[in-house]
């Protein structure tokens, strides 16, 4: 069971470095995945946890594509910010579950 849930947590960390583009947002992203592959090789991240922060990840992602269709590939100052709040939020949930 527990190797079942690793390799779905690595199968998301590979899908959600997909996301990663030249942008802030995606160099913010493709960073905590980073990290997240980093807290599970060393043992200090639980598949769990790691399953969770990936979910949450996996709906900002979304909320992002869905966006920057709405606005001709570009995300608006709010959304930016939206997204930026989001994004620190999940790192501070990373780095809690790492520590």
């Amino acid at each position: 069971m527990k190797n079942v849930l690793i390799n779905s947590v690595v199968a998301l960390l590979f899908a959600g470095a997909a996301f990663a583009q030249t942008s802030e947002v995606g160099r913010r992203a493709e960073n905590q995945q980073d990290r997240i592959a980093n807290g599970i090789a060393t043992g200090k991240m639980s598949a769990g946890q790691a399953a969770h922060v990936e979910r949450q990840e996996a709906a900002v992602n979304h909320e992002v594509h869905a966006d920057r269709k709405a606005n001709g590939g570009k995300l608006t100052g709010a959304e930016k910010a939206q997204v930026n709040h989001q994004q620190n939020r999940m790192s501070r949930e990373i780095y809690k579950d790492k520590h």
